[in-house]
């Protein structure tokens, strides 16, 4: 998670993921840090063992399932494309984000973890949450897409008639679950729904037996 507004998308992943049983590695920025206590009513620890510890209990994580960063670990795994071979979602992704993925830059852990996965042809995912876009942004992102990153700005549908704010968060966390191929039910597929209700219908046109 980077410092671009949108927080509450980066810890639904985290906690869907969590839930779907994945072995997740969490980075934050200190950006990032902010913004979840702007946004949420979240105060992460500053240490990433803290944090680690606040995090698998909020969650539910089984012990080991998550693992936590810090910013300048170069250590972890994400950081060298020897690394476990695991998509990279980057959730909130800030246009500084967006600057030194493009421009291959990385002062910080989870920039290098973005290099490695572009570097390496794995799956990125980059959530920017920024409006409007400059050129400079829309540069980036298309840069980005011609290196093999799918930019998914947070940008959620209507479709599932949404009641409330989670529900525009889960459409957007749906469909990054869709895309790291992770079963999901926060909202039905385009379509679903619609072949549902005439299963139903098809059903209840026939006729008992005797």
């Amino acid at each position: 998670m980077t410092g671009a507004s949108g927080a509450p998308y980066g810890l639904r992943l985290l906690e869907e993921m969590i839930a779907a049983g994945c072995q997740v590695r969490f980075m934050v920025s200190r950006a990032a840090q902010v913004v979840i206590s702007t946004e949420t009513d979240l105060r992460l620890p500053g240490s990433p063992d803290a944090m680690q510890q606040y995090l698998e209990e909020r969650y539910g994580a089984e012990p080991g399932q998550l693992q936590v960063f810090g910013r300048e670990d170069w250590f972890a795994p994400p950081a060298s494309g020897s690394g476990p071979k695991a998509p990279l979602v980057i959730c909130p992704c800030s246009t500084g984000t967006l600057s030194a993925l493009a421009n291959g830059a990385s002062d910080n852990l989870i920039e290098r973890a973005g290099d490695v996965a572009l570097k390496e042809k794995r799956q990125l995912i980059l959530v920017p949450r920024e409006s409007p876009y400059s050129e400079v942004h829309l540069d980036n992102m298309l840069r980005l897409t011609r290196m093999g990153a799918i930019i998914m700005p947070a940008s959620p549908g209507f479709y599932h008639e949404p009641a409330t704010v989670g529900d525009l968060v889960n459409f957007i966390v749906a469909r990054l679950m869709d895309h790291l191929d992770l079963d999901q039910s926060l909202v039905a597929r385009w379509g679903e729904a619609r072949a549902a209700m005439k299963s139903s219908r098809s059903k209840s046109d026939i006729p008992d037996g005797d």
